[in-house]
């Protein structure tokens, strides 16, 4: 059966079996069977090597009919091949509450919002295997004071420890994309909740990195008159999430204008 890659759908198959390979090992062992979400399967590259775990319970969404037809039809075993959208899916009706790992080559064009679904289901999903492009996946996963480090940045490293682990050129994807792929491990951290109202904590970090070239006195200044003299004269790329956490608390007691 043919599944062709369809540019409204930003698809680009992985063709290289050493990086499906690669990718699939990056998956620390597991004790027990651990569902894992493949999103954007395509024509099954990673799909493979994950089927081969028998430590991993795979479901894949994609919504590209073509796509889950074709697994289902080389995979006649594998029950867990859905048409479904992840951005609008309710997990709990393929999970329950079971842990999630997510994992995928996702679709530049939403991989952010799938990062911020994540997010929103952070207590079920303790790991995430994402391929992203190159400039984003370093985006999320660098640490403070450079240019790269932005909302991204904070909000996944508030909840998970990031780690770039490699790139992927152009050729090894039909047809090549005309970026350089890169591909982050996410593993959740300890902190279940911040210890700040969380909205405004998100619209705090949203706030300051959308004006990142203003100091923080000036860039935050209709959420707070005043702000901490040591963070004021600091530009946005200067803190790290501690420091975002401590800010939203001064926020909130000091009130919001």
């Amino acid at each position: 059966m043919k599944v062709t890659p369809k540019k409204h759908l930003g698809q680009h198959f992985l063709i290289n079996e050493a990086v499906c390979k690669k990718i699939v090992d990056a998956i620390p062992p597991c004790e027990t069977p651990t569902s894992v979400l493949e999103i954007g399967p395509g024509k099954g590259a990673i799909t493979k090597y994950l089927l081969e775990r028998k430590d991993l319970v795979l479901h894949a969404f994609d919504i590209d009919h073509e796509s889950i037809d074709y697994l289902k039809q080389t995979y006649p075993d594998f029950t867990g091949a859905h048409l479904a959208d992840f951005l609008r899916a309710d997990l709990t009706h393929y999970f329950q509450t079971r842990p999630i790992f997510v994992v995928g080559n996702f679709p530049y064009n939403i991989s952010s919002q799938i990062l911020f679904k994540c997010l929103e289901h952070r207590q079920q999903i303790p790991f995430i295997l994402g391929m992203f492009q190159k400039e984003v996946a370093r985006r999320i996963a660098e640490p403070p004071g450079s240019k790269e480090y932005g909302i991204l940045s904070v909000l996944v490293q508030a909840f998970y420890e990031v780690k770039y682990l490699f790139s992927i050129e152009p050729g090894s994807f039909y047809p090549p994309p005309k970026v350089v792929s890169g591909v982050i491990r996410c593993i959740r951290n300890e902190r279940s909740e911040l210890p700040c109202n969380e909205a405004l904590f998100f619209s705090v970090v949203k706030t300051a990195f959308n004006q990142r070239r203003k100091t923080l006195r000036n860039s935050l200044k209709n959420l707070c008159g005043a702000l901490p003299a040591e963070l004021s004269s600091k530009r946005p790329e200067q803190l790290n999430v501690e420091e975002y956490i401590y800010l939203t608390q001064y926020i909130e007691s000091h009130g919001q204008n």
